[in-house]
């Protein structure tokens, strides 16, 4: 129904000298579309309030309401052009008054949890990139089209925004990086199955792929994924209590972000997938002191893809018991800490992490392994990040009980993965389904923990069930080795030069 708007939308940012990317299309789309929402939820709460004789106090004044500037209507609901500002008048407006009124809410609300807070950071972290005030005219009489009144409704508009934020993804490199493949996430969350009541945590959360796909599994059911989402495709949460509902929107689903643009996407598409006030919190989730953590901040269920091949500064790495500069190594240690005693993750990470050499690689790995029951490793082929030339793993596992045993699982889809080819939920039912049970076959076999060396912790994959094709180490493998020993070189260096 509403696949032609977002497509006639694209249309118009294209005309736009200040739109030049997909993620540039994803960013002003999502700006005006926070706003269309915020207008239908206000219109649907004051409605609700006058049904049982109260007042509703609207968030947002009534010169700033998108009803008010963006489509403002005559007495008979048509659209109102005398009323309408276009052209330079409609520019002045949104970039001298609406944005900065909208900006001033982070200093007006009583907290980061509430919407308020969130209208404040968005807009703080955003500009209009319109030039024209005709093609953004355009553009809210397209958004205006578009409706969140209805459950159904809701549910097309987060499919679409889910496809505009996997094409951003597919665009580049830097849009790859806050998109992780849908199928793999709910593959992740198969196996980790969270439950109503349990925290669940990203402190990486790019455009909240994992915590929209968490939430859809509790919702909707946890069966198979149907054509239409979780649930065998039937989006009904009767089987829900308004307790539950309310757990859901309120106490379950946690984030950090450190980037301005994922911040807003990852909002907004957490707000489509049902969730109102997104417990998003923009920030660097590495500048926390891990020794400061206490349990009443760690989480049930831990679900990220953490960016990787970041260099971090030597005041973050202060933070850490195990000093590296690799982004990933930090956020590993990261979630390690915050995650509960008997509780379970699900990380993404380069499948590089499990043969380095380095002191700090080693060292994770030991830790990882003494503190940790890495149960299960899936090792992805490549191309299953479209854009990202990286191989990598998932690391499944639960915290306070060492590692006994690692079941390996080498994904192998039969076929090259691509843009036209890219991964899908079939190619996963193998290993969801085999995984219940840990068991071995063609392409999954165990790894008993004392057949690992001791010294070098080496948990590369190796299938005993396949003939190698060549002794080669990776060259990826041999480059992150150089760059690791020349970071650790220069601090060796450094050292040197301070006693100096």
């Amino acid at each position: 129904m509403f696949e032609q708007t977002f497509r006639n939308i694209d249309d118009v940012l294209w005309k736009e000298a200040g739109c030049a990317t997909e993620l540039d299309y994803t960013e002003q789309t999502s700006w005006m579309l926070f706003l269309k929402y915020l207008d239908d939820l206000e219109h649907e709460r004051a409605q609700e309030a006058e049904l049982v004789g109260k007042s509703y106090r609207y968030i947002i004044d009534e010169p700033y309401r998108w009803s008010a500037w963006a489509a403002p209507k005559t007495a008979d609901g048509a659209f109102d052009h005398d009323e309408a500002l276009t052209g330079a008048d409609l520019i002045a407006f949104v970039n001298d008054e609406l944005f900065p009124y909208l900006q001033d809410f982070r200093v007006r609300a009583t907290g980061p949890d509430t919407i308020e807070y969130k209208i404040g950071e968005i807009f703080s972290e955003i500009r209009n990139k319109f030039s024209s005030g005709y093609s953004l005219r355009d553009a809210l009489e397209l958004i205006d089209g578009l409706s969140f009144r209805s459950q159904k409704e809701k549910h097309e508009l987060s499919h679409l925004y889910e496809a505009k934020i996997r094409n951003m993804g597919n665009a580049g490199r830097n849009g790859g990086e806050y998109y992780t493949p849908r199928p793999l996430i709910r593959a992740m969350v198969q196996v980790v199955k969270p439950r109503i009541g349990e925290r669940i945590y990203d402190a990486a959360a790019g455009s909240a792929g994992f915590l929209c796909e968490a939430h859809d599994y509790l919702r909707y059911g946890s069966g198979r994924y149907g054509p239409d989402g979780w649930g065998d495709g039937q989006h009904d949460s009767s089987h829900l209590s308004t307790s539950d509902l309310d757990t859901l929107q309120t106490r379950t689903f946690y984030a950090k972000e450190k980037k301005s643009l994922p911040y807003v996407i990852g909002i907004m598409n957490m707000i489509l997938h049902g969730i109102e006030a997104p417990n998003v919190i923009h920030t660097n989730s590495l500048t926390e002191n891990l020794s400061d953590i206490q349990e009443k901040d760690r989480f049930d269920v831990i679900l990220a893809n953490p960016p990787f091949g970041g260099k971090e500064r030597k005041e973050v790495q202060q933070n850490f018991p195990i000093k590296t500069g690799e982004t990933a190594f930090l956020f590993l240690q990261h979630f390690i800490k915050y995650l509960k005693a008997g509780g379970r993750a699900a990380i993404v990470i380069k499948n590089t992490f499990l043969s380095n050499s380095d002191n700090a690689s080693r060292a994770l790995r030991k830790e990882l392994l003494e503190s940790c029951n890495l149960h299960t490793i899936l090792d992805c082929p490549g191309g299953t990040f479209l854009g990202a030339g990286v191989k990598t793993v998932v690391l499944f596992f639960e915290k306070g009980a060492p590692t006994r045993k690692i079941w390996y699982y080498q994904l192998d889809p039969g076929r090259s993965l691509g843009k036209t080819n890219p991964l899908n939920d079939n190619d996963l039912k193998d290993f969801v389904a085999r995984q219940a049970g840990f068991e071995d076959s063609e392409n999954s076999w165990t790894v008993e923990v004392e057949e690992v060396d001791s010294d070098s912790v080496d948990l590369s994959v190796k299938n005993p069930n396949k003939a190698e094709a060549a002794p080669l180490r990776d060259p990826e493998v041999i480059i992150n080795e150089i760059e690791t020993l020349d970071r650790e070189s220069e601090e060796i260096l450094e050292g040197i030069r301070g006693m100096l």
